[in-house]
């Protein structure tokens, strides 16, 4: 197939470095039985993917020409043509399952929100990033890049930065860098305060990381009484998930 209509295709960024898309799948753990690729375009994870032994194996693709293309070329496998972002995950899988792909730029962050929603469920995480999502997502406290991602998921997930991909092996090439992370579910449950409130507080912390949290935190309109003042002070990328998680039980119990 050409590139002109490979592009028209995947309608993204298409990787043609072979070495790279195994080294991607071989990152998934082999733990994960029950695995579901994002956007899949002509098969360069799935083609590997596919040949996983004791996998349950699932793809949802947008695309209609790419879901055509998918069916002629792997006809034994289960390609569901639709928007994964409004995608009813639970139906798919009885048991916890895995997400891969190399995910389109436009709509990576909210892929990840949506994993985070899907927590109860998505044990595992392996995908291609731009490489400044992918280093928000890992980011750990003091870091400038640490954000609201970074503390939603590594609440409950254990998060690495695996390694960075070029430019120059995509067609067309992008004009930034990507890189892969991993997600893996780690043992918390259920975390030791209202997740609600801790979601709103995170968020309204870093909708203004230049203020104070005690500046930012009066969007919420909640008492911040007892919060102590060492902590109003600091801005929230200086907060750590378990400094946010006490934050957010010192807010609730002052309403």
């Amino acid at each position: 197939m050409n590139d002109v209509r490979a592009k028209k295709f995947l309608g993204q960024h298409f990787l043609t470095d072979e070495n790279i898309a195994r080294r991607i799948v071989e990152s998934l753990s082999s733990e994960s039985r029950h695995v579901l690729e994002i956007g899949p375009g002509m098969g360069v994870l799935t083609k590997y993917l596919i040949t996983r032994e004791d996998t349950d194996f699932h793809v949802v693709e947008i695309d209609r020409e790419s879901v055509v293309w998918l069916h002629e070329h792997f006809p034994t496998l289960d390609v569901i043509e639709g928007d994964f972002l409004k995608y009813e995950l639970t139906s798919l899988f009885h048991d916890s399952f895995a997400i891969i792909g190399n995910f389109p730029y436009n709509i990576s962050s909210q892929i990840l929100f949506k994993v985070f929603d899907n927590r109860e469920h998505v044990n595992e995480v392996v995908g291609m990033f731009q490489k400044e999502v992918a280093e928000r997502v890992s980011a750990g406290p003091g870091s400038k890049t640490y954000g609201i991602l970074s503390v939603l998921l590594s609440a409950f997930y254990n998060i690495e930065y695996l390694f960075t991909v070029p430019e120059y092996v995509f067609n067309p090439p992008p004009k930034v860098k990507s890189a892969v992370i991993r997600l893996i579910r780690n043992d918390v449950n259920t975390l030791e305060c209202n997740e609600k409130l801790f979601v709103q507080v995170v968020k309204a912390g870093f909708n203004q990381r230049r203020k104070t949290l005690r500046n930012a935190l009066r969007q919420l309109n909640l008492s911040l009484g007892a919060v102590p003042e060492t902590i109003l002070a600091k801005r929230a990328e200086q907060l750590s998930v378990e400094e946010f998680i006490n934050l957010t039980k010192t807010i609730e119990s002052c309403q």
